[in-house]
């Protein structure tokens, strides 16, 4: 049976590793499936609940597009567009926190640690964020959404939000209520200087992430310089607990590899980390610099991007379009 599938990711700019192996190496496998739909979009609506630099803003846009390109997702074969370019997604968000209870939306921690303690000078957007988040899902017919621990929450308000509107205007099933396709085998990919610590772009230290924009002699020094312990690597994934900096890469050789831990951690037990180090940065430069190099290629041909992205938003206005005046005629108008 086919599946729907919708992601996004957000333009923010020097995407990394994280974001790799978190979501757009799980993209291009699911674009690789031909029982499969996809359509992955560039949040661009989403970015903006933060302040943005305007002329930043439209290079990072090309960028993610660039990005989703260059590591294997076929424009032919799956809609690739950015979310500002299709009206759809914000009138629908509108329509939707019509309906949605101002109880559901508070209970959304991302919200808490995004916003910090001064809530109060967070914009509204960052507040309802997640009921566009929902808009985004269900314009689509989507049956299927690959997330990560820190979207299972948005995505079951996506699911509350598709069944209160078909209780509330007696359509079954008219909004579909989307399935969670959690990726097995996968670590949450930490900073190479801290294993407390997310991989993230706004570390001040670039040697804390490995950037898909790194060169090959790039990927290899970070590797290399990333902290470790004093102990050998154990045989069994319990003996990591307080080892987190040692957790992380093998987390990071067994989602690359595409292995399970278990497999990992008997492929390199008992050895010490200069030698699996070696093998990490080998079969990580392998898979990110041919990324990182068709990036920058295609950067270098805006008209391409450009085209790529229109032409998906066309693809998706002509779905998301036709849900938006459905929805209108269930609600009156």
């Amino acid at each position: 049976m086919s599946k729907k599938i919708f992601s996004g990711v957000q333009p923010t700019g020097n995407l990394h590793l994280g974001n790799y192996l978190g979501a757009i190496k799980n993209f291009v496998e699911l674009n690789n499936d031909k029982q499969n739909d996809c359509i992955f979009c560039v949040v661009d609506l989403h970015a903006i609940t933060v302040k943005q630099d305007r002329d930043q803003l439209k290079n990072n846009i090309r960028e993610t597009a660039a990005t989703f390109i260059a590591s294997g997702i076929d424009p032919a074969k799956s809609i690739i567009f950015n979310q500002s370019k299709v009206q759809a997604h914000s009138e629908g968000s509108w329509m939707l926190s019509c309906i949605a209870p101002m109880g559901w939306l508070n209970r959304m921690t991302q919200f808490k640690e995004k916003a910090g303690k001064d809530k109060e000078k967070a914009s509204v957007g960052l507040y309802i964020y997640p009921i566009l988040m929902a808009s985004d899902i269900l314009l689509y017919d989507t049956t299927h959404v690959p997330v990560g621990e820190d979207q299972k929450q948005h995505l079951e308000l996506t699911r509350d939000i598709a069944q209160k509107f078909n209780k509330d205007f007696n359509c079954a099933d008219f909004l579909k209520v989307p399935e969670p396709l959690i990726k097995k085998n996968f670590s949450r990919i930490m900073s190479l200087k801290d294993g407390s610590k997310k991989m993230s772009k706004s570390d001040p230290s670039d040697l804390s992430r490995i950037n898909l924009t790194d060169s090959k002699d790039q990927i290899v020094n970070k590797i290399k310089r990333a902290k470790t312990d004093s102990f050998p690597i154990p045989n069994e994934e319990q003996k990591l607990n307080g080892r987190p900096e040692a957790e992380n890469l093998l987390g990071i050789y067994s989602s690359i590899s595409n292995q399970s831990m278990e497999k990992t951690l008997s492929q390199f037990g008992g050895k010490n980390f200069s030698d699996f180090k070696a093998q990490l940065a080998e079969i990580l430069s392998n898979k990110i610099s041919p990324i990182s190099d068709e990036i920058k290629k295609l950067l270098n041909d805006k008209q391409y991007l450009d085209k790529a992205l229109l032409e998906g938003a066309r693809k998706a206005e002509e779905i998301a379009g036709k849900k938006i005046e459905e929805i209108k005629r269930i609600i009156g108008f």
